[in-house]
């Protein structure tokens, strides 16, 4: 199974994805800020989606790299 628990340098060349943004992960109580810019990136039909960087503590909006990278 691959471990999506990973940084941001490893989320680019394990998963040859493109970090977006970031959000803490101590958002109040029924708050999910990085899911909900994810869900609006998908609207626009950008392919997002979310995985948490465990060293930081932070989720991450990313999209796969494209071959511009």
């Amino acid at each position: 199974m691959t471990d999506v628990f990973v940084s941001n340098r490893e989320v680019s060349a394990a998963m040859g994805a493109k970090v977006l943004e970031r959000f803490p992960a101590g958002a109040p109580r029924g708050s999910w800020p990085a899911e909900e810019s994810a869900a609006r990136r998908r609207a626009e039909g950008e392919p997002a989606t979310v995985v948490m960087d465990l060293k930081s503590d932070a989720f991450l909006v990313v999209v796969q790299a494209g071959d511009e990278d």
